[in-house]
């Protein structure tokens, strides 16, 4: 392993350690102030894009193996999985909790705020943490002026699209286990995760986050406001919500429609 790379799992350990002491202060202090479920929501969402700007710098600067890559998306998919303690960190998620009344509409969109903020605030702080010239790759990013290129290697409406897909696939992945217990669960996702990541990161990064987009690839130069908005907002939110759609009306309704299909297989051959 090299320097480099040691370097940036430091950070990333220490990352994910700062944030789970901030996590568990901030419940403590804020338990009867009904304010505790943002707070988290706040300080997991600075925690999955900080993290998440640590594995971009590291892939595209510091020109780590795909396997390698791929192997760390994976075991952050599993660790912020597990830390996040209640969290979303996901505008999409949190307007699916919302449509599933898990979440008032109200306490959604505070949720949201909470997430774009901490975005922002990781946007700004990743850059002063690669100030310290940590590793040779934090030191080359800062001799670059900390630039970044766009990710979207594809006319817009086809970006959409693999966002579009990739959201579609981590949506029903995360409806299709939610009766699994959590410590399987979360390797189950991060596994949907990692695949997603690997089909359709070398065309957009695969961010389908609209909050972790907003943090890790609207900075990048190379596309406008509107084509960010269009591939990093619209796609994800189109995908949840085809997701949504699919399983709780049109699957429900052909199953109604088609009897036969809720009969076990070995029974429809005897019919």
């Amino acid at each position: 392993m090299s320097a480099d790379v040691a370097v940036s799992l430091s950070v990333l350990a220490g990352i994910v350690a700062l944030s789970d002491v901030t996590r568990r202060v901030l419940t403590r202090a804020l338990a009867d102030t009904g304010l505790s479920e943002y707070a988290v929501e706040l300080v997991s969402t600075f925690q999955l894009c900080c993290c998440t700007h640590e594995l971009k710098l590291l892939s595209e600067v510091g020109g780590i193996e795909p396997s390698l890559a791929l192997t760390l998306t994976y075991l952050a998919a599993v660790v912020h999985g597990l830390t996040f303690c209640g969290a979303i960190g996901n505008p999409s998620g949190a307007l699916e909790h919302a449509y599933h009344a898990r979440l008032s509409g109200g306490c959604a969109l505070r949720r949201i705020a909470c997430q774009f903020v901490a975005a922002f605030a990781a946007r700004a702080a990743v850059p002063m943490m690669w100030g310290m010239g940590l590793s040779g790759v934090h030191v080359r990013h800062k001799l670059l002026g900390y630039r970044c290129i766009s990710p979207i290697h594809a006319p817009v409406p086809t970006a959409a699209a693999v966002e579009f897909a990739c959201a579609f696939a981590v949506q029903s992945a995360i409806t299709h286990t939610r009766s699994v217990q959590e410590k399987y669960r979360v390797h189950a996702v991060a596994a949907v995760i990692s695949t997603v990541v690997y089909a359709g990161g070398s065309v957009t990064g695969a961010v389908f986050n609209p909050a972790l987009a907003f943090s890790t690839q609207f900075p990048c130069s190379g596309h406008s406001f509107m084509d960010y908005s269009l591939v990093y907002w619209l796609g994800p939110l189109l995908g949840m919500m085809s997701s949504v759609l699919l399983f709780d009306k049109v699957v429900p309704l052909i199953l109604r429609k088609s009897p036969s299909l809720h009969l076990p297989l070995d029974v429809k051959k005897t019919t």
